[in-house]
Formats: C-alpha cells, structure tokens, sequence
C-alpha cells in the first residue's frame, strides 16, 4: 500500500480558504511540465463542494481545460453560486493562475431521494484486481531500461491501477476500442464522500484518453504522440468508496481532426453502477 501517498493526495485536495467563494490549492509535483488534469477538476470540485450543505451530493460535473497549469504557482479557484433551489444545487467554479482561467467547471448538487432505479450490467468475464500486475510490475521491463523511465516508475502514486486487456508494449499494434482498468485510492481514506467523489474524479482522468489511441496502436509513451484533454463531464449514480476496487470499463465510439472521445463507466466488485464518464481530448500526432 502506498499511504503516504495517498495521505499526499488528500492533503493536495484539502483547498485553502482565502476568501468567501475563493480558494488556493497546490500541486505536489513541481518536475512536470503541467499540472496533472484529474488535480485541478478533483480540487475545484472540493472548492465547489465546500460551498454547498451537505445534505446534497454532487451529482454531474462538465468542465473545460483552457491552458495548461504551471505546476510551481499554487491555483485560485473562485466559485459562483449560481444557484441554491429545494432540490438542486449549482456552482461555477474558475481555475486561475497568472491571472487567466486555465479550467473552469459547473457542478450540480442534489439531495438523496427516492426514484426509479436500473443500470447498465457490469462487463463479464473480467478477471479480479488481485490478479493483474500492479502499475511498477507492468511498466518495469520498458520504462525501468531508461533513468528517466525509472524515476516514473519510483515516484510515488496514490492510485493503484491494474489493466486488463491492454499489454506493457510500444508495439503492440492496433486493438479494439475498449480499455477495462481496475483502480483505487492505494490506502485508506477517511469516511467524507466528498473526497471520494473527488479522488474518483482525480482518477477518472488518468487512463481514459489512452484508450482513444488503441484503435491505431499508439501509446502516450511515443514521443511523436502528443496528448491533452480538453473536456470532462461525470454523472454520480450511487455511493461508493474510492479505496475499494472500482472497475473503469472504458471505450472510445470516435476519433478525427486531432481529437479523440473517450467513455467511461465506474463498477463496485459488486457490479454496481456507480458513475460514468466522457471526454474529449487532443491526440495529435506530432
């Protein structure tokens, strides 16, 4: 388990107040050359989230990535009620560093209540998160043979991932459109559904661009492939812990004129339904 990690990720997400509605996060890595996007949209959900009564959940976020973060410079994100109804909640949150928007988000909150309930059924047939590699397993044999690869390798990661169907190879050639991917938060997390909703929407960005890559057998590891997102919407059906194994059964119905879309759905062990996902992002060849 990697708790320190993982205690480094809810600390990440714990925004400071500044003022009403205005908030200052951090990120944890300053060596990169952009702010890893699942931060910023799971860190201006906390900031929206902190200004809504918590008898009310979020239910969907669409965002928008604008520019990319700088890592060294902490982000003020400033939240817009824009609306507080019986049942619904909205908020506007804008992502800011040196004086533009680099991300902005609109939330919708609801209260719990009854109603109809179905779901689509959980893919069949896929093996327990207990018998795929980890992250390090699977990537050592091609990243480890290069000092930069190592340091990747060895830094720390608050997310165990465990891929399915997709091989650790740089030529594995074109695959078919779907990405399955069990992950979780790789320790313990305290009992605030808030986190959990936002750590989900930290790791919702982590894999799902990759899969809109497979169909030409390309890889965000090629240097001559240049990646991005662009768009980010998520829907919350059902509770969920993000420190139990979820699986992210991912697909992607389209890619053209440098941009790729990608689709994602979030099941329990169980095979309940907890949340979906879609994005947009650039995949252009370079």
């Amino acid at each position: 388990m990697q708790q320190d990690a993982v205690d480094a990720l809810v600390k990440v997400l714990e925004l400071e107040p500044i003022e009403v509605n205005i908030f200052r996060g951090t990120s944890p890595d300053v060596d990169v050359q952009r702010v890893f996007g699942g931060q910023v949209a799971g860190q201006a959900l906390v900031a929206a989230s902190r200004t809504v009564e918590p008898d009310r959940r979020v239910h969907s976020l669409h965002a928008y990535f604008l520019r990319p973060g700088d890592p060294a410079v902490p982000i003020l994100y400033e939240v817009d009620r824009i609306r507080d109804g019986r049942s619904f909640t909205t908020r506007r949150v804008v992502a800011i560093q040196h004086g533009k928007a680099i991300f902005n988000l609109s939330a919708s909150f609801h209260v719990e209540e009854a109603g109809y309930d179905h779901a689509a059924p959980m893919p069949e047939g896929v093996p327990a998160p207990e018998s795929l590699p980890d992250f390090g397993t699977r990537w050592r044999p091609i990243l480890g043979s290069t000092p930069e690869g190592l340091r990747w390798l060895e830094r720390p990661r608050p997310i165990d991932t465990r891929h399915v169907d997709l091989p650790a190879s740089p030529e594995r050639g074109p695959m078919p459109p779907f990405n399955n991917v069990w992950l979780r938060a790789d320790g313990v997390l305290p009992d605030d559904p808030v986190l959990h909703a936002c750590v989900v929407t930290y790791a919702s960005d982590m894999t799902l661009l990759d899969t809109a890559l497979l169909p030409h057998g390309r890889s965000f590891t090629e240097p001559d492939v240049m990646m991005a997102s662009l768009d980010h919407a998520m829907w919350f059906h059902r509770p969920f812990r993000a420190d139990e194994w979820l699986l992210y059964a991912q697909d992607t119905p389209s890619a053209s004129g440098g941009r790729g879309l990608a689709r994602g759905l979030f099941f329990t062990t169980d095979g309940a339904l907890v949340a979906s996902v879609v994005q947009e992002g650039l995949i252009r060849p370079i």
